[in-house]
């Protein structure tokens, strides 16, 4: 039995004891009866001379091979999104230029699914000033990415928390894009958790009162609107806003703590659409294999063991999104190096030294127990060489 030696969350070394399981095996040949997005993230160039802190220098070719991964999975490809790290070292002329080439790549690849990221990130917040503003500023990325041929996700706005007085604002703002949009479009309400610029978005602080203008603006736009992203981290606030959705709108569920119970739905509601939450999550760019078996077992009728193969990622879902969450980013490109993805861990904007050392030697356990390390031998080399950086022998 391979061990090796980790840090305990008192800071003390430790002996662990790797599981020696083989790890899930993903099923090829797939029909999902739900759709399912991974957020992806990026991988940086860290031999690019540049400020790390500053610049945005990207790793294309492996970049993009981690898109044919995640499509090989069954999954479509949330582009340009916060896992990409949009608005924490992933600029808009960046996102763009991903966009474009994840695209073009899709187009080679029979049935990949892609939606991007739209948003306002361009508009710095000193020229904020008016709602106008930042429906000009949605605008010009809505046509860059229409452009191109691309969906697009209706990414939250800062610049928008920063202008509105009011839920009419919002209103605006919302119906006047989605009027403009040329396909339906998936709306994207993260919290605060995931970004604490966006406290009291659709214009209160209050869940309810918020959830009601957001509804407001779908049953006005619904033919505009092919589902909407909620990102609240509150299974309870999904299912409420799920139930109330129209006919032909879905939920795209960004819980990333509970999201095998709203995936696999409680058969209520109206329509069908209404009874469970497709997916736009984080943590499937972490899990991919494992959301592949699970949702190719839930297609089947095997409930059970979709809950199964789920079940062991939700505590190290809950880990790498931990708070404070907008680091979760570093967790799941720490997966990726651990699984041969690529060949460092380093991150756009530094962001690798968001999390500790004993936040990662946890992870690593919790992803060894969730047989989700696809080489163990190679995930332990590359522990034990990474742990050797910070002194762990």
């Amino acid at each position: 039995m391979t061990q090796l030696t980790l840090i305990n969350a008192q800071g003390q070394t430790c002996a662990y004891a790797m599981q020696c399981r083989a790890p899930i095996q993903a099923q090829s040949n797939l029909a999902f009866n739900r759709i399912a997005y991974s957020a992806a993230h990026v991988v940086t160039d860290p031999r690019v001379a540049n400020d790390p802190w500053l610049d945005c220098a990207i790793d294309w070719d492996a970049t993009l091979q981690y898109r044919h991964h995640l499509w090989s999975m069954g999954l479509g490809v949330a582009e340009a999104m916060d896992t990409a790290q949009r608005g924490m070292g992933l600029d808009w002329a960046t996102s763009l230029t991903l966009i474009q080439r994840c695209l073009a790549e899709a187009r080679h690849v029979p049935g990949a699914r892609v939606a991007s990221g739209c948003g306002t990130d361009h508009l710095s917040l000193q020229e904020a000033r008016t709602v106008d503003d930042v429906v000009r500023a949605y605008e010009a990325q809505m046509e860059a990415i229409e452009k191109e041929g691309g969906r697009l996700i209706i990414m939250a706005s800062r610049a928008l928390v920063q202008v509105a007085r009011s839920p009419a604002d919002y209103e605006q703002v919302y119906n006047r894009i989605l009027g403009q949009a040329q396909h339906p479009v998936i709306l994207h309400w993260l919290g605060d958790m995931f970004d604490p610029a966006l406290h009291g978005y659709w214009g209160s602080s209050s869940v309810e009162a918020a959830m009601q203008t957001a509804m407001g603006v779908i049953q006005a736009n619904a033919s505009k609107v092919d589902g909407i992203k909620v990102s609240l981290l509150n299974k309870d606030h999904e299912i409420n806003l799920r139930r109330q959705l129209p006919a032909g709108v879905r939920m795209y569920t960004g819980d990333d703590f509970n999201y095998p119970e709203l995936i696999a739905g409680d058969g209520i509601g109206v329509h069908p659409v209404n009874q469970h939450s497709d997916a736009l999550l984080g943590i499937f760019d972490a899990i991919a294999p494992a959301a592949n078996a699970a949702l190719a077992a839930l297609a089947a009728g095997q409930i059970d063991r979709f809950h199964a193969i789920l079940a062991p990622t939700v505590g190290l879902s809950r880990h790498i999104f931990q708070a404070p969450t907008r680091f979760y980013k570093t967790g799941v490109v720490f997966m990726a190096w651990l699984n041969g993805h690529q060949s460092h861990f380093s991150m756009v904007g530094g962001q690798q030294s968001a999390r500790s050392l004993i936040h990662l030697c946890e992870l690593f356990k919790l992803a060894d127990q969730a047989h989700l390390l696809r080489n163990p031998d190679d995930a332990v080399q590359r522990m034990r060489d990474f742990l050797k950086t910070w002194g762990v022998t």
